[in-house]
């Protein structure tokens, strides 16, 4: 039986578990945890930046300050350091979501993921690479990569992304640092 999302909200909202997250080494914090309220479903979903291509930050900055491009796609960095060796993203060139990739820009994924991946891993201080796409904030198709800090095996798993915002952002020099060797690695 499918399930709308009124239904899903119905049989959810009063159901909320706090999983076992002391036992998790990944786990980012100590102490209690309480999940917030689970708010009833919106009448349609809200706008994602860059709906229109016409105000797409992505489309108007284009590879300015990419790490690598070609024809039909480019890594950048963040704008600034965050908490992890390094986070960048892969964006096609064309304004498309990535449920619209033509069948080239799908073709070429594949080998593009893999290559960034290890370009990423390539970094000294990298220990593994998350891939995610999660596409909640823009319209524009972006893919990301971040790289965890070798040897420190809390950073594992999927709170990668929450450790990243938990972590000082590295030094401005380190974090250059890093972007260059993934823009050499991707050069050779």
């Amino acid at each position: 039986m499918l399930e709308t999302p009124e239904q899903f909200w119905e049989r959810a909202h009063n159901a909320l578990r706090t999983p076992p997250l002391a036992e998790w080494d990944t786990w980012p914090f100590d102490g209690d945890v309480t999940p917030r309220e689970l708010e009833r479903p919106v009448d349609k979903e809200p706008p994602r930046h860059g709906e229109d291509p016409a105000d797409c930050r992505e489309c108007e900055t284009g590879i300015e300050g990419a790490l690598w491009h070609n024809d039909r796609w480019y890594l950048r960095p963040l704008n600034e350091p965050s908490g992890l060796p390094c986070v960048v993203l892969l964006m096609t060139r064309m304004h498309v979501d990535f449920t619209d990739l033509d069948e080239q820009h799908a073709a070429e994924l594949g080998p593009l993921l893999l290559r960034m991946h290890r370009a990423v891993m390539s970094v000294p201080s990298v220990g593994n690479v998350h891939v995610g796409r999660w596409g909640e904030g823009s319209a524009h198709c972006h893919i990301w990569f971040m790289g965890r800090t070798a040897r420190l095996t809390q950073l594992r798993s999927s709170f990668a992304a929450v450790w990243d915002d938990i972590l000082p952002p590295l030094p401005e020099d380190v974090w250059r640092a890093n972007l260059e060797h993934v823009r050499a690695a991707l050069s050779g």
